[in-house]
């Protein structure tokens, strides 16, 4: 498929069947919901347990919505401390939701009380903060004396120095809750795994979109919108990054999508980075050319190239390889391409981009991550190949890994 000429494929295949005026609507059981909601909490509850921590204190909005599948005001919170969970080793687990939302809550089977968030954040008391943060650290150190039968060590993922102190003053000693979630979100549930097959599905309907107007004169961001377009109408919530350039604007990689128009025949490269329905992330990246145009000489080698090393590093995942293992045994990236290379091989993913991250073998030290792949656990599988003078081809697929080896869960073409 090097001439990449299969849009009216792409359309039958990825877009709503009913029509692409129409957005798609999930066909997912809410049994399947709600086991996946239950599996995810006790994955929390367990690394409490192996961490010996008497709770879990949450900010990063992903990892409420992975405890709680509560969501609200997702991208505003990521930089505004305004709402929390707190997972008690031996006691409830309470969401702390901001002033007039607490019915955003209600009913989520693993939510045991709703309460209503305090904050202490420049933004909202100003020179009145350290005053402000005592009632916090008050409520959640009770929590704690409630609840931990002595134990005073709690696990917060995003907590700001200020709350870390105001805690210490209480007698609490803050440890990293990042690697804690992180190791239980890495394991994903057969349930879970449904649900990220539909968040593909919707991005893989947005990446037709996309290719269905990749016609001379459109403009990088007209194309950009278009998934956002599709995850917004099918019940998504956001893309982490605005990566889909053209021409000479995908050499270097990570140039943003601007108002430059594609010409007939350039390359149009995208990383999707997208947080789709159920919270789920679907990173996929596909080159092709505007116009449909066959690729030009140059654009096959590339293009060709980045299939090997897809192919290849695809070929190795299977349980129990160490990502040490991976390492040695991965498609070497040649010379002419390193200056222009992508910085990582393979990379987990779940409701973000996740670890584990193993490093390209060009960038492999001793600070890279110990461990092996393990069953349930899904990666994205990337390669970025470009040269002196020429266009970037990004291409990414995302695959689980099984109990004999992987499987792909998206199957757009990669060309």
């Amino acid at each position: 498929m090097k001439n990449m000429p299969f849009m009216d494929t792409r359309k039958l295949t990825y877009l709503n069947a009913e029509g692409a005026d129409k957005p798609l609507k999930s066909p997912v059981p809410a049994d399947v919901l709600d086991r996946a909601r239950r599996y995810r909490l006790q994955r929390l509850r367990d690394q409490l347990t192996r961490a010996d921590c008497s709770a879990l204190l949450l900010h990063d909005p992903c990892n409420i919505r992975y405890a709680f599948d509560c969501s609200n005001m997702q991208v505003w919170t990521l930089h505004n401390p305004l709402r929390y969970a707190l997972i008690l080793a031996g006691g409830p687990s309470i969401m702390f939701e901001f002033k007039g939302c607490l019915h955003l809550s209600e009913d989520l089977p693993g939510i045991d009380e709703i309460r209503i968030a305090k904050t202490w954040m420049f933004m909202s008391y100003g020179d009145k903060s350290e005053v402000a943060i005592g009632p916090w650290a008050d409520e959640i150190a009770g929590l704690v004396r409630e609840y931990g039968g002595g134990n005073k060590r709690i696990a917060c993922d995003k907590l700001d120095g200020t709350g870390v102190h105001a805690l210490g003053e209480r007698g609490l000693t803050c440890v990293d809750g990042t690697q804690l979630t992180e190791i239980a979100r890495s394991i994903k549930s057969v349930d879970e795994i449904t649900l990220m097959r539909w968040t593909i599905r919707t991005c893989e309907a947005g990446m037709a979109r996309i290719y269905e107007h990749s016609i001379p004169g459109v403009t990088e961001r007209e194309l950009w919108a278009h998934l956002h377009f599709e995850n917004a109408r099918s019940g998504g919530d956001w893309l982490e990054t605005k990566l889909l350039t053209c021409g000479p604007n995908t050499n270097p990689w990570y140039q943003e999508c601007s108002d430059r128009m594609c010409r007939n025949g350039e390359l149009i490269s995208f990383d999707t980075d997208m947080i789709g329905p159920y919270g789920y992330c679907a990173d996929l990246s596909r080159s092709w050319t505007c116009g449909y145009t066959p690729f030009n000489s140059r654009q096959t080698r590339l293009h060709d190239t980045a299939l090997s090393q897809i192919h290849h590093n695809l070929e190795l995942i299977r349980p129990e390889i160490s990502f040490a293992e991976f390492n040695d045994r991965s498609w070497p990236i040649p010379d002419a391409h390193i200056p222009y290379r992508y910085s990582l091989a393979v990379h987990g993913v779940g409701m973000a981009d996740e670890w584990p991250v193993v490093p390209l073998h060009v960038d492999w030290s001793d600070l890279a991550a110990t461990g092996r792949f393990e069953p349930g656990m899904v990666l994205c599988v990337e390669s970025l190949i470009a040269e002196e003078g020429s266009e970037s081809v990004k291409l990414e697929t995302q695959v689980l890994v099984t109990e004999t080896g992987s499987e792909r869960l998206d199957s757009f073409p990669l060309g």
